[in-house]
């Protein structure tokens, strides 16, 4: 495996200029303006998975986007390693933020990245970190350092609730059979403190609509007369919450997995600077659930947030209306034990009984998915450890993300395998938000450590 970084340093221009071609592809799941697009990133994928190295590559159609399957079978008697990543992105929206066209990648220096990174939608979430995975496997068949079997499943839809997938998956239990599943979709503490993502929390999201008069009305003339939906949905959203930030949906903590001191204590272990944290995001002060960390807050404890709010006059200049409708998206991210089609109903419930009669609520579920959590003490933990600790020189610190990735609870459930998630993205890289990037040292990182996990948990399967 010493041929490993002089491979990387070899090909490093290539992996970079392959990895720019895939990011400028948008992607873009959530709007069928792009289907073309995403289609085309599905054919990228598939004809890398055949450089690579897979001896079986297929486009495998779904009811939605298609899944790219591969894999290289070398002897039916080791260890099988089925590698899961994503390849639609996030809208680029607001497109103004950016300093740099979302989908026209570009390397800059940064201070966290001195030697640069990529600037592009998806670069680190998740085409930067899935892509790691194709060029570790090219490395391990060019060179025969492949010691087990390995399985490509790659979606389109991860970023809009991965329907597709859960149809795929349990259509296709003999294909996808494995003895563990890695993901790089997560992140690490530091360049300088490597980590394991080891829990990851679940999601509920949905839509909600409140209609008021059957049209929009002249202000001065109804004013104060009519319920303004714009004004009634706000007050009910503020309602969401209580003074010290606790969600007030009944019901809503019933299953809250509330963590030991003890475990409390080993979490604040992690290196985390507030002062830095709040330099980094521009603010005066972090906000959230009274009794709690910052880190506790957004990782081991559920949050309700609105995603996006709209309704009435945008438009330049002025306009005196009360709307008829107003509407938000609403997620929550769940905690261990939160079954999420079970919060998504006590949200709705709650919703519409807090309405006034003055208008009607509608509440639209999209999507969600169950949290996670991977135990420390099976040996593909030990695997991914130690091969953090040979390409980092450091052992990697276990943590629980605040993130969601609601496929991981499926693939438990009906492949019974457990999920490694080796990320190497780190906080600051803005997935989701404008100006998104992924460093270039961390994506070779990532190449040069993945086989290593490959070795290790080929070792310790004997």
């Amino acid at each position: 495996m010493n041929t490993i970084q002089t491979y990387i340093q070899d090909n490093k221009k290539r992996f970079l200029d392959e990895l720019i071609s895939l990011l400028k592809i948008p992607s873009i799941s959530a709007d069928t303006t792009y289907k073309k697009d995403v289609l085309n990133t599905a054919d990228f994928v598939l004809d890398s998975l055949k450089k690579a190295g897979c001896d079986k590559v297929e486009l495998c159609e779904t009811p939605g986007y298609p899944i790219i399957y591969g894999e290289k079978i070398i002897d039916i008697n080791l260890p099988t390693v089925l590698v899961y990543g994503h390849y639609d992105v996030q809208p680029a929206d607001p497109i103004e933020l950016w300093t740099s066209p979302p989908f026209e990648p570009v390397i800059k220096n940064t201070e966290i990245h001195p030697e640069g990174a990529i600037f592009a939608r998806g670069a680190c979430d998740d085409k930067g970190q899935m892509y790691m995975h194709v060029k570790a496997l090219e490395y391990m068949t060019s060179t025969g350092n492949l010691p087990c079997n390995v399985k490509f499943m790659i979606e389109g839809e991860e970023e809009v609730g991965s329907e597709s997938l859960a149809w795929f998956v349990p259509r296709n239990k003999e294909k996808l059979a494995n003895d563990v599943i890695l993901i790089s979709d997560t992140g690490m503490i530091a360049n300088d403190i490597p980590s394991i993502t080891t829990g990851l929390r679940g999601l509920s999201y949905v839509e909600v609509e409140v209609t008021g008069p059957n049209r929009d009305l002249h202000s001065g003339l109804y004013g104060g007369a009519v319920a303004n939906p714009i004004n009634i949905l706000t007050k009910m959203i503020a309602s969401l919450h209580d003074e010290n930030n606790h969600i007030t949906i009944p019901g809503f903590y019933d299953k809250v997995e509330n963590l030991s001191e003890e475990e409390r204590a080993e979490m604040a272990k992690a290196p985390f600077s507030l002062e830095n944290y709040k330099k980094a995001l521009d603010i005066n002060d972090v906000y959230g659930e009274n009794g709690y960390s910052t880190n506790e807050r957004n990782s081991i404890r559920p949050t309700l947030d609105v995603n996006g709010i709209w309704g009435g006059y945008t438009g330049e200049g002025a306009k005196t209306v009360i709307a008829s409708k107003a509407y938000a998206k609403i997620s929550m991210r769940l905690v261990p034990n939160q079954d999420w089609k079970e919060i998504t109903q006590l949200f709705k419930t709650h919703f519409e009984s807090i309405a006034p009669t003055s208008v009607k609520v509608v509440v639209k579920p999209h999507h969600g998915g169950q949290g996670y959590v991977t135990p420390i003490d099976n040996i593909a933990y030990k695997a991914a450890s130690k091969a953090y600790e040979t390409t980092f020189n450091k052992t990697p610190i276990p943590q629980r993300s605040g993130g969601s990735i609601p496929i991981v609870a499926l693939f438990e459930q009906e492949l019974k395998s457990k999920t490694i998630l080796m990320g190497f993205g780190l906080n600051s890289d803005a997935i989701h938000s404008p100006n998104e990037h992924f460093g270039v040292w961390n994506y070779l990182k990532g190449i040069e450590t993945i086989p290593y996990f490959y070795k290790y948990f080929t070792e310790l399967s004997n």
